[in-house]
This record gives C-alpha cells, sequence and structure tokens, in this order.
C-alpha cells in the first residue's frame, strides 16, 4: 500500500481557517477532494490544493505504486500552527496595540485503496440464490413469529 505526503510550511493564514477546510476532504479520495477544493469559497483552498496535487505527485514517483490515480484517497489532514509575526497597529492617544499575523504548517497525506478481492466459489458448489438463508437456519422460528397478540379491550356499555 503506497502512502505519501506533502507539507507546505508558513502558508499566511491561521490553523483554525485552514481546518475548516482540510474537513471537507478529510476521507474522500483525490479527484473529489480536487473538485470540492475548486468550488470551495475560501482563500485558502488553493493553498490546499496546490498541497494535494504534491502529494499524489510523489505518491506517482514511489516504487510499487500502481499507476491509477483513482484509487488514491485523502488518508490525512491536518494543520499545525506555525510561528505569529507580531506587529504593531497605532491606536488613539499614542498606543499602539499588537497585531498576530498567524501561519500556518498545512500537511497532507494520501495513500492508495487496497484492490477488492473477490472470493470465487469452488466449481462444484451449488450457487445459493441471492437472499435465501442457508438451510441451517430454515426450521428456526424467527423471535416476532412467536409473539403473541393481545385480546381486544371490551367495549364500552352505554348507560340508558
Amino acid at each position: 500500500m503506497i502512502h505519501a505526503q506533502a507539507t507546505a510550511r508558513y502558508v499566511r493564514t491561521s490553523a483554525q481557517k485552514a481546518g475548516l477546510v482540510l474537513g471537507l476532504i478529510r476521507g474522500k479520495d483525490v479527484n473529489r477532494a480536487l473538485a470540492t477544493l475548486k468550488f470551495t469559497r475560501k482563500g485558502i483552498a488553493d493553498d490546499i490544493a496546490k498541497v494535494l496535487r504534491s502529494a499524489i505527485a510523489n505518491a506517482q514517483h514511489k516504487d510499487g505504486f500502481s499507476g491509477d490515480v483513482d484509487r488514491l484517497f485523502v488518508s490525512a489532514c491536518y494543520a499545525n500552527q506555525g510561528p505569529s509575526q507580531k506587529r504593531v497597529r497605532p491606536a488613539p492617544m499614542g498606543r499602539a496595540f499588537r497585531v498576530l499575523k498567524r501561519t500556518a504548517h498545512l500537511t497532507i497525506a494520501v495513500s492508495e485503496r487496497p484492490e477488492k478481492i473477490v472470493a470465487v466459489a469452488p466449481e462444484g458448489a451449488p450457487k445459493r440464490a441471492r437472499g435465501a438463508r442457508p438451510s441451517a437456519s430454515a426450521g428456526r422460528q424467527t423471535k416476532g413469529s412467536t409473539r403473541q397478540t393481545k385480546p381486544a379491550g371490551k367495549a364500552k356499555k352505554a348507560k340508558e
């Protein structure tokens, strides 16, 4: 199973804002994730798409990659907080307010889905109809079949 990742460091956004967009693509296959990022109305979505494309390229260059990009999916994605730049904003009466310009480190990991192995029945075995139960449980009654119904309540007599 192929596992590759890509990281973009010192991206000029907060880790919390990037985490919102990363939550949209977590667990999806890469083509659907790229389509989701294309139509996401957040500024960080372009940077995340760039990192995702880099992770896909890293997976393609690994030894043992099957060559089928459609089998790749986003196995992990997260945003860690990077260093904050401290700036000063002038305030009234000679004061100054501190402004934090936050950065984030974006990491996206992609993995290859394993191929589904279909079990083939031996040639001499009888084929079972779809939805049919095995013969061992055919004679067994279900829990709901033995339940008795309650007798209907007595009708109230009208006073004459």
